[in-house]
């Protein structure tokens, strides 16, 4: 079975790593990357070419949208989950509109995040 691979940005450290413990523990899944800022996250998703990029939106230096506009767009194939503690209508269609597959919310992370990767 193929292992699959993921980016996770987020410019909270507990929250990047206490995701990355939630994501790990899954078989056959790797976290082959963390970033804290967009910019971060951009660059090394074009180095580490993941499958999955989980962005949050809020971040320094080029906000979780911006990111995963310019990810979707030097890696069409990689799958992008915004991962965030924002709800709104607005922030939704523009979630869809950045070529995210998945809005999760970071109070429902434990089950709905590992849900929506395996999706």
């Amino acid at each position: 079975m193929k292992t699959v691979r993921i980016l996770i940005a987020d410019d909270h450290e507990v929250v990047r790593e206490g995701t990355r413990l939630l994501l790990e523990r899954q078989p056959n899944w790797e976290v082959c990357g963390v970033a804290k800022t967009g910019r971060e996250a951009v660059e090394q998703a074009k180095t580490l070419r993941p499958d999955i990029v989980v962005l949050d939106v809020g971040m320094p230096e080029l906000n979780g949208l911006e990111a995963a506009r310019q990810i979707k767009s030097l890696l069409p194939t990689t799958e992008l989950l915004i991962f965030t503690g924002h709800e709104n209508e607005e922030l939704i269609r523009e979630v869809f509109d950045a070529g995210a597959k998945s809005y999760i919310l970071k109070a429902g992370a434990a089950e709905h995040l590992v849900e929506a990767i395996h999706a």
